[in-house]
């Protein structure tokens, strides 16, 4: 009889814990709590602590209460002036209202699907009005700005808080960057030719304008030159004149002393007669024998 009743008190005991177990659940700080009874929400739980709840009919769904990220894949933008970027945006958002997010999302991955769609649509829509420079201009900015005020007056329907919305990257495809890319080398290289080509304009008037101030600065040393060997000379026959005048027959000696050195040099020969006019001066140092 013992025997039975201490296996009937180890069932109600065990049934017991199986209930308490069953009945209690704990809310932790970072976590929001759902009470669904069959399915339909029945309280939400914020505080953090120790809960109860009808055991075997309720049941409990958690949800994150810390900022989270959704990041949708990179989509392909067409903007204003038919220039196609793949743009990589992404937001940060809050769950405020469990059970908003539990009839509208039903679940966070659903939710993703969901709200990312709606992200990537509000930025086609927003950045398709712009042009590719005001990309990466202040003008960002204010599409930052005007996606971000959209997805906050969509995110109450979900029971979320929209945080921030950012575009990561912007970048441009494969072949439209290519294009870009054989755009700028054809722009560089014109104007690569075009600097040299003014280069060697500018070098083929400098190298005129040398020529030119050579040519004159020669022929002005040239006539310069040409001025002083004739005052030179000038000056040279005065001075002979002035010397022949004051003793003529010195001149006379003196000037066939010179037309001898210039006319005899080492090996010279030469077939004259010794009597010529040319020797008068062997003869007589007066010059006067003939």
């Amino acid at each position: 009889m013992n025997k039975i009743f201490l296996a009937v008190i180890g069932v109600i005991v065990v049934v017991a814990g199986i209930v308490a177990f069953s009945a209690l659940y704990t809310v932790h700080q970072t976590q929001q709590a759902l009470v669904l009874q069959f399915g339909n929400p029945v309280k939400v739980d914020r505080d953090p602590g120790l809960k109860f709840k009808v055991p075997f009919i309720q049941n409990v769904i958690f949800f994150d209460r810390r900022i989270l990220d959704l990041d949708p894949p990179a989509q392909e933008v067409i903007l204003s002036d038919q220039k196609r970027i793949n743009v990589d945006s992404f937001i940060r958002y809050r769950i405020v209202d469990a059970l908003e997010f539990r009839k509208k999302a039903i679940t966070d991955n659903n939710f993703r699907q969901i709200f990312g769609a709606r992200l990537n649509a509000v930025v086609r829509a927003e950045v398709g009005t712009v042009f590719l420079a005001d990309m990466l201009s202040g003008k960002r900015d204010d599409v930052m700005l005007a996606i971000t005020n959209t997805l906050k007056k969509e995110a109450p329907e979900f029971g979320v808080e929209v945080i921030d919305v950012r575009i990561g990257r912007t970048d441009l495809p494969d072949e439209t960057s290519q294009a870009v890319y054989n755009r700028m080398r054809s722009d560089r290289i014109a104007e690569a030719a075009k600097l040299r080509s003014e280069g060697a304009e500018i070098k083929a008037k400098i190298q005129a304008k040398a020529d030119k101030d050579r040519t004159v600065l020669l022929a002005d040393a040239e006539k310069s030159s040409q001025i002083l060997r004739g005052q030179g000379e000038g000056t040279r026959t005065n001075i002979l004149n002035s010397a022949f005048g004051q003793d003529a027959e010195f001149f006379e000696f003196y000037r066939t002393m010179e037309a001898y050195d210039n006319a005899f040099g080492e090996g010279t020969t030469m077939i004259l007669n010794p009597k010529s006019d040319f020797f008068r001066f062997f003869g007589d140092i007066s010059g006067k024998a003939k």
